[in-house]
């Protein structure tokens, strides 16, 4: 896709301004609760404020929304979110929203930069966030935002968060009961659940900030990471129900034909295709379990913006940083693949003045769209260097021209050596994957035809001409976001 015209650009940036100018009229009218100047005020109304929630290892259908709207497919359909269920009638559900490489850190430092992982050198669960990287909380700051990261940000060990003044974090994964924060530095203990912490201190910030606007905050859940503890609240929440088989769960990836891709769930079991046995195994319902805690938790975030009067005014983005496999293609656990079981996300965006209220968009969007949407709702050009493509044009309800194709890519870790290296290009109709390590491993899937990637037509002289087409995108994308292996 080419990048919008200059006169695309100064519409979109007038149209904003004219609903944030009606939004503003509403917005004055409900803000006597708050102590705050006239010119503050104003201020506040004239740019949105942005909080971004994501969870980690959140299917893209571990929403109930998504699994009443699957109907007879629904392989948990008894899973029940009413909060983020509640986002998504207020706001819009990206129903075909993804990640350009599924693990956790490496997506959390795209969500920051909008940059792919071989860009801003994020590229494992090892690496820190580079503090010259390009960042969108460093851009909203130098423009009069305030920042603050709340929960985990996962980025190895690394203790600083660039980019934001307010920091109640922890290094690595923390701890579900028993979690040490870092709240600027200073450490504190928390007694209770890890995820209800991070959201006491979001919801603290939140009322010594309701004045002080405009400011951009992230809160990250360790929810639903291994090992899986939920709350006691939760702890007997859909006790006796169970996942169903999954339908591609005899559909081996190419690389390692009935094996798991990663054994390393500390305390879990592989998921088995007997029903039965499925529904025995309480581990796997404690991943439900604490989903289902987090969304009590997004509940008191929205419920605390309502009281706030902050609700009309600011974009609040609910999203996962990767995928998860529950028995799908040969039993694989954990992400990394290029199935979309792993790369396929939930993402729910709500902003009253923009965006339509129960809507739902099917456009390829991607993790690293969200940087230069914050940037330029806030009224800020984004850098050339940051690679997604901001949401506003399809908020406006504009598909013409936006992408119908994406690359994915996945860097071998020694560590994990059951998941080579691989990069991918996936279309609203069709996914080719490529090994660069072995030449003779190639994957095409018709999607529209085998939606769970269960047959590999890479070999088929019927598609040829699909497996040329796919190639050449693959070029192009390389060509335009970077060859993720040229250096490997």
């Amino acid at each position: 896709m080419r990048p919008p015209c200059s006169f695309g650009r100064w519409f979109r940036a007038r149209a904003i301004r004219w609903v944030v100018a009606a939004c503003s009229l509403v917005s004055l009218g409900r803000l006597e609760t708050i102590s705050a100047a006239p010119a503050t005020v104003g201020k506040a109304a004239a740019r949105p404020n942005f909080l971004f929630i994501v969870t980690d290892d959140q299917r893209w259908d571990a929403l109930g929304v998504v699994q009443r709207e699957q109907g007879q497919r629904a392989r948990f359909p008894w899973f029940q979110t009413p909060h983020l269920d509640r986002m998504a009638s207020e706001g819009t559900r990206f129903r075909n929203a993804f990640v350009v490489h599924s693990l956790c850190s490496p997506s959390r430092a795209s969500f920051l930069t909008g940059q792919y992982g071989h860009r801003n050198g994020v590229m494992d669960n090892s690496t820190h966030l580079p503090t010259n990287a390009v960042n969108q909380a460093t851009l909203l700051r130098n423009a009069g935002y305030q920042t603050a990261y709340i929960g985990k940000f996962h980025m190895a060990f690394q203790r600083d968060r660039p980019g934001f003044d307010y920091i109640a974090s922890y290094p690595s994964q923390g701890e579900y009961y028993g979690g040490r924060f870092l709240v600027n530095g200073e450490p504190r203990t928390s007694p209770g659940w890890l995820d209800d912490a991070a959201t006491d201190y979001a919801m603290d910030y939140l009322r010594r900030h309701a004045s002080r606007a405009p400011w951009m905050m992230v809160v990250g859940y360790k929810s639903a990471h291994t090992p899986r503890i939920p709350p006691e609240r939760t702890r007997t929440r859909f006790a006796g129900e169970y996942v169903k088989p999954a339908l591609n769960a005899d559909a081996s990836p190419i690389y390692g034909r009935g094996q798991r891709a990663f054994r390393g769930e500390e305390l879990g079991k592989p998921v088995e295709t007997d029903t039965d046995s499925q529904g025995s195994d309480d581990y796997l319902l404690n991943y439900f379990r604490c989903l289902s805690a987090v969304d009590d938790n997004v509940g008191r975030l929205l419920d605390l913006l309502d009281q706030l009067h902050l609700a009309n005014n600011t974009v609040v983005v609910f999203a996962g940083d990767n995928g998860y496999f529950l028995g799908e293609h040969g039993g694989l656990g954990d992400k990394r693949s290029a199935y979309d079981e792993s790369m396929r996300i939930p993402l729910l965006v709500r902003y009253p003045p923009l965006v339509k209220h129960g809507t739902t968009i099917d456009a390829l969007v991607l993790n690293i769209d969200m940087a230069p949407t914050f940037l330029e709702l806030a009224g800020i050009q984004p850098p050339a260097a940051m690679q997604g493509i901001s949401w506003v044009p399809l908020f406006l309800g504009k598909r013409k021209g936006w992408r119908d194709a994406f690359m994915f890519e996945y860097f071998f870790e020694p560590n994990l050596p059951a998941t080579p290296a691989m990069v991918a290009v996936r279309t609203s109709r069709a996914k080719l994957v490529v090994y660069p390590q072995r030449p003779d491993w190639v994957e095409l899937f018709d999607l529209r035809a085998d939606p769970y990637e269960r047959h590999n037509l890479a070999a088929s002289p019927k598609h040829t001409e699909l497996l040329k087409t796919l190639q050449t995108e693959l070029t192009h994308q390389k060509e335009r976001f970077g060859d993720p292996f040229a250096h490997k």
